[in-house]
């Protein structure tokens, strides 16, 4: 059902079959079934949840991931109750994402560019062109790095102005790309062999692998000079939305280039203009102290 009529990713699929299969398995062990557990044990897991240290952002993805279940039972008439249904969520303080300052990243890109125009050997070269691309294309258009690695090459040659992006659940946007982007991809993909994929890779799916580009990342960071421990795919996402922000973008207009369903994902970056509101009071407001 996921699959069929959610068209959820695998990732979401494999990660909802652990969360699933840990909960199965706490239910066997209380000599119950999916189809008779009731609220007092779904109560009881997110209790050891707790003591085993599980954060509660995690605990409440469970949740999620189990009440989704239940709801299925009962849809499919497998059960007539939700164990689920007045359960509550488990609460915490969503953190603020990590970003990297405009100079930080502008000295990422610097030394990719840098390493990809360097003298190395074929494979070598090769590897910090591809680094250099995919750190253009992410800054330059804040998808999520499944997004980036399993591009198409067809989606990026239509009109190298706009790069379409399949998202969660198959849907599509279009991102615009800018200069910088565009010319990293013309040059790159006169490079590569025909196929489908723009970081193609031989592995089974065919194209570069999300910890790959996560470990080439990080190692760039070091040649950098930035603590490895404050980059990562993710972050760079989270800087171009928030630099975005900064810089006097609309908060809609961001939702959409992140591909967010609901804007209130989006507000998670509202702290950046919190700080801008705040900049601006203390700049212009006339009874501010010089």
């Amino acid at each position: 059902m996921m699959s069929a009529e959610r068209g959820a990713a695998r990732n979401t699929i494999d990660a909802y079959r652990r969360d699933l299969s840990d909960y199965g398995g706490y239910v066997l062990g209380r000599k119950q079934t999916l189809l008779t557990a009731d609220r007092e044990t779904v109560t009881a897991y997110l209790d050891r949840l707790k003591m085993q240290g599980l954060s509660a952002s995690s605990s409440a993805r469970r949740l999620s991931a189990i009440r989704q279940f239940h709801r299925f039972l009962c849809a499919d008439n497998l059960r007539g109750d939700d164990p689920t249904r007045i359960v509550a969520s488990p609460k915490s303080r969503r953190a603020l994402p990590k970003v990297l300052s405009i100079a930080e990243v502008d000295k990422l890109l610097s030394t990719a560019e840098a390493e990809a125009n360097a003298e190395a050997s074929e494979s070598k070269h090769a590897g910090a062109l591809r680094l250099y691309v995919l750190i253009e294309l992410l800054y330059a258009t804040g998808m999520r790095v499944s997004e980036l690695v399993s591009l198409r090459r067809s989606m990026v040659m239509r009109d190298t102005s706009f790069i379409t992006v399949t998202g969660k659940g198959n849907k599509e946007r279009v991102v615009p790309l800018n200069d910088r982007a565009r010319d990293a991809i013309k040059a790159y993909v006169t490079t590569l062999e025909p196929g489908p994929f723009l970081f193609p890779a031989t592995g089974a799916e065919g194209y570069l692998s999300r910890q790959v580009f996560a470990r080439d990342l990080k190692q760039l960071a070091i040649d950098a000079g930035i603590s490895p421990s404050r980059v990562a795919p993710h972050v760079l996402r989270h800087a171009f939305a928030s630099h975005l922000l900064a810089g006097g973008a609309d908060l809609r207009v961001v939702q959409m280039l992140l591909g967010h369903a609901d804007i209130s994902t989006t507000q998670i970056y509202t702290h950046v203009l919190d700080e801008k509101l705040r900049t601006l009071v203390e700049t212009h407001h006339p009874l501010a102290e010089g």
